[in-house]
């Protein structure tokens, strides 16, 4: 014999259907990068435009470009930050699959580590979703249909 005991398959099993819950929160993290990375995509595309456009505005409509691109700079820095918080998320997902893991298959009790580690991805992912929320709030700010292109007259308001 090497030393180790043998592992029942129904302890395999029972880790396997513990560990689906951070795999779907891995899934749901998945989800959310692909959200994220979409939205760096279009404020890069959008960057580029206003860079172009900058080249041909002059007076008002240069400094509404300026602003916009500030904006848009802000937004890079937000997205960023909500992917790399969502990727710590994910690895931090992965680590607690490992530790049930471990757990499971060991006599190790890392019952307060996997709870603080749960805790510490659902935090990271929490955080991320709020930087999500700023960039949108800052996007539709940014979208805002200037007054001279709205007609007032014979619309309630």
């Amino acid at each position: 014999m090497n030393g180790f005991s043998p592992v029942a398959s129904a302890d395999i099993v029972t880790v396997m259907q513990t560990a689906l819950a951070p795999a779907f929160l891995l899934v749901g993290i998945g989800a959310m990068l692909n959200l994220f990375a979409g939205r760096l995509a279009r404020i890069i595309d959008r960057s580029r435009n206003l860079q172009e456009l900058f080249k041909s505005t002059t007076g008002k409509d240069r400094s509404l470009v300026v602003a916009e691109l500030g904006d848009l700079q802000l937004r890079i820095k937000i997205v960023n930050s909500a992917i790399f918080l969502s990727v710590i998320s994910a690895i931090t997902a992965c680590t607690l699959i490992g530790m049930l893991f471990i757990m499971g298959l060991t006599a190790i009790d890392l019952s307060l580590a996997i709870a603080g580690t749960f805790f510490f991805a659902i935090c990271l992912l929490s955080v991320a979703l709020i930087q999500f929320l700023r960039e949108v709030r800052i996007g539709i700010r940014d979208f805002m249909i200037r007054e001279e292109y709205l007609e007032t007259s014979g619309r309630a308001e």
